[in-house]
């Protein structure tokens, strides 16, 4: 019989050896090591034998399939003349056949193992392959449909614009509203550039140029002023550089709320954006004075939903709706984490 000491430290010695494999998709070498380690003491300390040995065959196949070929093979080595010299050491002898029965399920697990690995790497490069191809189709479309637009609008611009200015008042509405065509038209087509490259990049350098962020938000603030809408930059805090990520969506979120502002806000003449930079994250507002389509004031169009999506995926919040004090208007206010804690 057994005493009750060595039967303790025999179940606990089990527990390692199967509570390690709760670990083997984050350290697949450590728990083959630790279960093939306890399992070993266990067979030298206790009485009983048992199937503790499946333990660290499976951990064995866990490396194989992590893609760690030379750790499995040297492990299944190990593991092949630790048995062997563990069973000399007890019985005087080595059982040929139960070693050459092992020597098959460790070869088996390696091979099994490096082959899911095959499997998950090719469905992975499949996986990569699809997408580029549909970033390229992506990027062809929008530069044969979009940016071939664009570009004769700006061209149109520009050309009505140098007649006009030869027998029109430069003061004439006609002439800034042209001017400020030529001046979005250009805007976006550069935009659209950086968007092309970054779509098209698959092994190449990223894009040279920076994003837009919120350093720009003046620029865009002037844009509106040129169509017609007042509009002021507001800033409380201390200014600090923001993750390029959250810059980009500071700025786009502003963009898209003045475009709509411009677009569906009947009646609109001021526009006030507000940035407070806090400890932790960025807050931000755009609120206008014009009165809008019913799917516009209660915050439900595509240009909304685009908002409120930039702004989960930061792990922030975004709401939009009527002004909170009951008068004329539409309020955009967005939170953004300096750090995504949030996204899911």
């Amino acid at each position: 019989e057994e005493s009750w000491a060595a039967t303790v430290v025999g179940w606990g010695l089990v527990a390692v050896a199967c509570g390690s494999l709760y670990f083997w998709r984050r350290w697949p070498v450590a728990v083959a090591v630790v279960s093939f380690a306890a399992t070993a003491a266990y067979y030298l300390s206790s009485r009983y034998d048992g199937p503790l040995m499946v333990v660290p065959i499976v951990a064995l196949y866990a490396v194989a399939a992590a893609g760690r070929l030379k750790a499995a093979v040297a492990i299944a080595a190990a593991m092949l003349i630790g048995t062997g010299a563990g069973t000399l050491a007890g019985n005087d002898e080595i059982n040929g056949i139960a070693l050459f029965m092992l020597t098959g399920w460790l070869v088996g697990m390696v091979a099994l193992g490096s082959m899911q690995h095959g499997r998950r790497a090719y469905a992975e490069e499949e996986a990569r392959r699809r997408a580029t191809e549909e970033r390229l189709r992506i990027a062809r479309e929008l530069h044969d449909v979009v940016g071939h637009n664009i570009s004769m609008i700006n061209v149109q611009a520009g050309a009505a614009l140098h007649r006009l200015k030869k027998t029109a008042d430069p003061e004439d509405t006609s002439v800034q509203a042209l001017t400020e065509i030529k001046a979005s038209s250009k805007e976006t087509l550069r935009e659209l550039r950086a968007t092309l490259g970054v779509l098209r990049q698959v092994d190449e350098a990223a894009p040279t140029a920076p994003p837009p962020g919120v350093e720009r938000l003046e620029e865009l603030a002037a844009g509106a002023r040129r169509a017609g809408l007042a509009v002021t930059v507001e800033t409380a805090g201390a200014p600090r550089p923001l993750p390029a990520e959250v810059d980009l969506a500071a700025y786009r979120i502003v963009q898209e709320s003045l475009t709509n502002v411009t677009r569906h806000a009947r009646g609109a003449t001021t526009a006030t954006i507000r940035l407070r930079y806090g400890p932790d994250e960025l807050d931000l507002s755009v609120t206008d004075d014009g009165r809008g389509p019913a799917g516009y004031a209660e915050g439900t169009g595509s240009g909304v939903t685009g908002m409120r999506e930039r702004a989960r995926l930061l792990g922030g919040q975004l709401t939009a709706g009527p002004r909170p004090d009951g008068g004329p208007g539409f309020v955009v206010e967005a939170t953004l984490p300096y750090e995504n804690l949030g996204a899911q």
